[in-house]
């Protein structure tokens, strides 16, 4: 079973576009709980992962937090980032083949600008990162962020394609 793990600030909208691809993901039975660690967001990012079902953190310790998630597997994504055709059997065969880290491959239809590319790095999650929770919770107890948890890592990269979360705000 996996967890998705998202950090939000007044991201409301990008929330809900995540959201509303990860159904597939629970319907199929590959999703087993969504937690929502909220950086003091004054919008409606609550009341959408409540809709949801989702586990909305106000307060939190990432070291607790991924104590208390169900899944073996933990799969960190932006809000707004949304996972494309095919990322459910991908992801529930990447998990129980291997024991490696993965993330997507960036949307060959949503590039940033040539001159972004360039001058700037990508965010450490702009192609998600998938890694098992005993891996997660080993640098969990230094980690204050989602993305300090990719540090260190090499990850395999899937086929899937995942539209990255800077695309939610054109779309």
């Amino acid at each position: 079973m996996l967890t998705v793990l998202m950090e939000c600030h007044d991201q409301e909208s990008e929330l809900a576009q995540t959201l509303s691809v990860l159904v597939a993901g629970a319907v199929e039975g590959l999703v087993s709980d969504v937690a929502v660690l909220d950086r003091g967001s004054t919008d409606a990012s609550a009341r959408v992962a409540d809709a949801a079902g989702c586990k909305f953190y106000t307060q939190w310790d990432l070291k607790n937090v991924l104590q208390e998630v169900r899944g073996e597997w933990l799969m960190l994504l932006e809000p707004g980032a949304r996972p494309q055709i095919g990322w459910i059997d991908e992801v529930a065969e990447h998990i129980s083949l291997t024991r490696h880290p993965a993330r997507f491959t960036a949307s060959r239809n949503y590039r940033r600008p040539l001159i972004q590319r360039l001058f700037s790095k990508d965010p450490p999650l702009a192609q998600g990162l998938l890694i098992q929770k005993s891996v997660a919770s080993s640098k969990g107890v230094r980690a204050t962020r989602l993305a300090d948890l990719v540090e260190g890592h090499r990850p395999h990269t899937l086929i899937s394609e995942l539209i990255p979360a800077w695309a939610a705000a054109r779309s």
